[in-house]
């Protein structure tokens, strides 16, 4: 077995081929990791059949032990506790099962070049709904297979050369199987406002117009109003593509939970982001009362210094000042 050093720990399976490296078995006891970029000067670009599922046997192949630093005494080695994972920015090629029963796993970042994403990939994969994608070129078909596979909440944040460029909710639904006893069939139903979202690709491309014109329609629907929030702020956060018409929707929809937004913002600690709501709502008195109290009581003081500040500045103190003669 060969050893070598890098950030993550991994014990490795692999088979050089004449173009790059291919993973037939990668196990790692970290919970967050990323595989190699290459191998022996090759770069890593393909993953196979139930690469990284612990629940797969042994397979014969080059043995590589990658370490980062002192390992434990009995180190775990079965991707039970992998929580976050990053694949090689020159993967093209996944094979069936390659994620099988990766039930800790909650992230995946990628880069949107990979050809082929094998069947069964993210089978039982249930935690998994923040995905992290790298586009160096021409959009690819990765986002679309996520949005088809999982029909969870997915939060995607897909990243250009200069960094974020949009970060985009797919709303959850559920598809659901009842059986007809009478009729000796099963009836088929959806549950949950989220389907058109997940289906919203033409030709496996997203086209980001068609995404903000489902938002009128996903509110006439029975909706997770946390969801939608988070929705209409990340698109106005990063607002790619963002038309004059879907921008005023979403604003219209902070305007309308605007307490809702100064308190998921308080949570996240998001500083920026309190800045930039307050320059696009105009929250009453009230509601910046409200947010300046959770602000003291959860000890965030720069948070509670821009809403104090923001309260004067919309509802200077002199106004309210009473003189009775």
């Amino acid at each position: 077995m060969e050893r070598i050093s890098g950030v993550n720990n991994w014990k490795l399976a692999v088979r050089r081929e004449t173009a790059g490296v291919t993973v037939l078995r990668a196990a790692t006891c970290d919970e967050r990791a990323t595989l190699p970029e290459e191998l022996f000067g090759l770069p890593v670009t393909a993953l196979g059949d139930h690469a990284l599922s612990p629940t797969a046997g042994e397979i014969r192949g080059e043995e590589v032990l990658m370490t980062c630093g002192p390992l434990a005494a009995e180190p775990d080695w079965n991707n039970r506790n992998l929580r976050d994972l990053t694949l090689p920015a020159g993967l093209l090629w996944v094979g069936d099962y390659a994620l099988l029963n990766c039930d800790g796993l909650e992230t995946l970042r990628l880069h949107d070049a990979i050809r082929r994403w094998g069947g069964g990939t993210l089978m039982n994969c249930r935690r998994l709904s923040r995905i992290h994608l790298t586009r160096t070129g021409e959009q690819g078909e990765s986002l679309a297979y996520f949005a088809d596979e999982l029909s969870r909440e997915l939060d995607v944040t897909i990243y250009g050369e200069g960094g974020p460029a949009a970060r985009l909710i797919f709303p959850e639904y559920m598809e659901i199987y009842e059986e007809n006893c009478p009729a000796h069939h099963f009836d088929y139903n959806i549950s949950g406002a989220g389907y058109p979202y997940h289906h919203c690709f033409r030709q496996k491309r997203l086209h980001l117009k068609d995404y903000d014109d489902l938002w009128k329609g996903y509110l006439a629907m029975e909706h997770d109003e946390d969801t939608a929030l988070r929705l209409a702020w990340w698109r106005l956060r990063y607002p790619a593509e963002l038309t004059e018409k879907a921008e005023a929707a979403y604003r219209a929809y902070l305007g309308e939970h605007t307490a809702e937004a100064l308190r998921w913002l308080l949570a996240e600690r998001d500083t920026a982001g309190l800045v930039f709501l307050l320059e696009r709502t105009a929250p009453d008195r009230e509601t910046l009362a409200e947010a300046c109290a959770l602000a003291r009581e959860s000890g965030a003081a720069e948070a509670q210094a821009i809403l104090l500040e923001e309260r004067h500045k919309r509802f200077p103190a002199g106004l309210d000042k009473r003189f009775d003669l």
